[in-house]
């Protein structure tokens, strides 16, 4: 899969731009807030993941403008061209097209331009909460099945309803909301149960290529284990209807596959709290490098690459090796400090306060 033209309006900082695409290594550099990592965001969005800072879509809109749009023209590995068009406005819905028909929700992008985004803040992936981990292998997931997404959201669907029932219960239960909550309960007993197991399968096909990312970046060979653990014992549905006391005092659903962990260990030590710096980075990359490898073996098309100022974290030898796990196809890395030494780019782009323009060297 590669981005050939890219086209934003009203986007971040930008007003207009258009950025033509080689199937290559393309690095963005220049000094921070000159908008390297919006171009990056972009094309995060057309990938259906949003900002992959985590920023709500509005704040993408360029200030005192009604919505910012984004157009890409992309061709897959068998050679077939897509247009997509974004429309984010300020009031209203979102408007996605692809080859002129629209999508009901930007969830439907998931898959269609699958990329890998390696970030900075990736280190959360480890040293952050659960929350962080369930997110990695569920958008993992659905980068191969959309399926995954589908299940993903109507598990996030009823944990919302269920809550707010428990809510409105203010800790005790009637005749109706006993019956309610017990549909609830089946519902998400039978949703939960599947997304686990979706999970576990997954986990384990990772296992194997983090084992092998970790070893490739950090040049050594380690035991990685990535381990899934429930928030409930036996069924689901049982364990619901022992939490149900808890639950109605605490108005929350305390069980069930939002509320899991994915415990990982280099070695015999849990990483998020006895990985050292360099083995907390070293373990980031390999999971997005084991996520990128295994969407490459059950896909169609491979993924695009999307490095946004990740060298700056990573010494000579780790940023190296990095370089070298990198699989072939289109790549895009932005910089605000020095040009690895042995990235050996296809081309140079500069921004500059939203302006871009190509380079032969770093200026």
């Amino acid at each position: 899969m590669a981005i050939q033209t890219l086209e934003i309006h009203n986007f971040r900082i930008y007003q207009e731009a258009t950025l033509e695409l080689d199937n290559g290594f393309t690095v963005i550099y220049g000094e921070n807030g000159q908008g390297k990592t919006s171009l990056l965001e972009a094309i995060s969005w057309i990938a259906g993941q949003g900002s992959f800072r985590g920023v709500t879509d509005d704040t993408l809109i360029r200030n005192g403008t009604s919505a910012a749009i984004i157009r890409a023209t992309t061709i897959n590995n068998t050679g077939r061209n897509q247009q997509i068009d974004v429309e984010i406005p300020v009031n209203g819905r979102n408007r996605v097209q692809i080859n002129g028909q629209g999508l009901r929700r930007k969830a439907d992008l998931h898959g269609i331009v699958p990329v890998t985004i390696f970030s900075p803040d990736d280190l959360e992936l480890v040293k952050g909460s659960p929350a962080e981990r369930r997110r990695w292998l569920d958008d993992s997931a659905a980068s191969i099945s959309k399926s995954h997404e589908a299940l993903r959201t109507e598990l996030e669907r009823i944990v919302k309803q269920r809550n707010a029932l428990l809510r409105s219960c203010a800790g005790k239960l009637g005749g109706d909301e006993t019956h309610t909550l017990d549909v609830w309960d089946a519902r998400l007993a039978q949703s939960g149960e599947q997304l686990r197991q979706r999970r576990q399968r997954l986990l384990a096909e990772l296992t194997p290529q983090l084992t092998k990312a970790y070893e490739s970046v950090a040049g050594k060979p380690t035991a990685i284990s990535a381990v899934y653990q429930p928030s409930w014992q036996g069924e689901l549905a049982e364990a619901l209807q022992q939490a149900r006391s808890t639950d109605l005092r605490r108005a929350i659903t305390t069980v069930g596959p939002h509320r899991d962990e994915i415990a990982l260990h280099i070695g015999q030590a849990p990483a998020r709290t006895h990985g050292s710096q360099g083995e907390q980075r070293s373990l980031v990359l390999a999971m997005r490098l084991a996520t990128d490898a295994l969407i490459r073996q059950s896909a169609t098309t491979s993924p695009i690459l999307l490095l946004d100022d990740v060298f700056s974290e990573l010494d000579n030898r780790r940023a190296e090796a990095l370089l070298q796990a990198l699989p072939e196809g289109q790549r895009l890395l932005t910089t605000a400090t020095e040009i690895p030494a042995k990235a050996n780019p296809d081309r140079l782009l500069k921004v500059t306060a939203g302006t871009i323009t190509e380079t032969e060297t770093p200026s």
